[in-house]
């Protein structure tokens, strides 16, 4: 690796861990007990230029590579201990990838960079009560009429929908069903006829979930991103991003489940001896360094191979987007087993709330789920390697 690349990387790895260590981990029971976390946590997270990472100077963020943007992903989740927080605090991650790539200038500049500051929050709204993971089969309609759409339909699963300022909605603009038919529309969170219903959830209790309702809600034609019918393939794309996301927080929470089942084998006395004296739980805590190791591996060089595509204008190449999916899935397998043997290695305190592996444990299910199923991504990257 570069040496300045190594050192810009150190740097920011070390600026992250402070921030999460006094601005989050303090916090974050307190703020699942509360369901949500202040929003004044996006103005701290935006004056030190991490809601910009990775976005064009242009629109007050900060170019990255994801091999410079994967540190600051890892220390938030491995040093923030929180699933919740890193979900709504970087919604806008999966929220305005559309809009930065398909909006006209004139929106782009009206929502980027507002949203980098941390005065709006964005989020993405793809998911249905029927749909689940069919985003072809989505029922929610934009019909056009004069200057405006009128939006009617449902969406659910919504990270930040409670809040949310800007919400990017995939609709049919089309006739019939299909993915021909699927457009990508930017709707104001304050549009009349929007209502929204919180969802209670097993896990990241202090993101705010929700059900969104649109009924005859009218949103000015400036706001569709690219051309109608065109949604589909940014929703596809969209998705890469996200899952590279998910690998990489789903690493950092198998590592602070492995920092804190560790810690505890050191303090903790059973039969005369510190638990870590034990040759079982020796063995669990090396089990976990495998699969950590076998990840952060992974997940380098699918990340390296990324940003050699983007700079080829290649990064939709399908073994690239078959490695990403297998990756998705097993960063967060290893994360799922991390959770599982700290849980056991705390014995009955890892059943306690308030501990680094029993947040974990809970939210393991949604990394697994987000962005794409376990049987999703399996099937993709299937078909992306042409083995059918």
């Amino acid at each position: 690796m570069d040496p300045e690349l190594h050192a810009d990387r150190a740097a920011l790895a070390d600026t992250v861990r402070r921030f999460a260590e006094s601005e989050i981990a303090p916090h974050v029971q307190a703020w699942d007990d509360a369901g949500e976390f202040p929003r004044a946590l996006y103005t701290r997270a935006a004056a030190l230029g991490l809601l910009g990472l990775g976005y064009p100077e242009a629109l007050g963020g900060t170019p990255a590579s994801y091999a410079l943007k994967l540190p600051a992903w890892i220390a938030l989740a491995r040093h923030g201990k929180s699933g919740g927080v890193l979900a709504s605090l970087f919604s806008h991650n999966i929220g305005l990838p559309p809009v930065v790539l398909h909006a006209s200038d004139d929106v782009r500049q009206e929502v980027v960079p507002a949203v980098l500051r941390g005065e709006k929050i964005a989020a993405l709204a793809i998911t249905e009560p029927d749909g689940g993971s069919d985003v072809a089969a989505l029922r929610t309609t934009a019909r056009r009429d004069g200057d405006h759409y009128v939006l009617n339909g449902e969406k659910t699963f919504i990270t930040s929908g409670m809040r949310a300022d800007w919400i990017t909605v995939a609709v049919r603009t089309g006739e019939g069903r299909g993915a021909s038919g699927i457009s990508m529309l930017l709707v104001p969170g304050d549009s009349p006829g929007l209502t929204r219903t919180r969802l209670t959830k097993m896990g990241w209790w202090c993101s705010d979930t929700a059900t969104l309702h649109f009924d005859n809600v009218r949103v000015p034609a400036r706001y569709l991103l690219g051309e109608e019918g065109a949604g589909f393939r940014m929703v596809m794309g969209n998705f890469n991003g996200e899952r590279i996301g998910l690998a990489a927080g789903a690493l950092g929470f198998a590592q602070a489940c492995l920092d804190e089942a560790l810690a505890w084998s050191r303090e903790r006395k059973t039969f005369g001896a510190a638990l870590i004296e034990h040759q079982a739980v020796r063995h669990k805590l090396v089990d976990m360094q495998m699969r950590i190791a076998s990840t952060e591996a992974w997940l380098e060089a699918v990340s390296a191979e990324g940003d050699a595509l983007e700079s080829a204008d290649h990064i939709n190449a399908p073994e690239w987007v078959a490695q990403v999916c297998m990756l998705k899935n097993h960063a967060t397998q290893t994360m799922q087993f991390c959770a599982d043997q700290a849980v056991q290695i705390l014995g009955g305190m890892g059943f306690m709330r308030g501990t680094v592996s029993e947040r974990v444990y809970r939210e393991v299910k949604v990394m697994m789920i987000g962005g794409g199923t376990e049987e999703i991504m399996k099937e993709l990257a299937a078909r992306q390697l042409d083995w059918l």
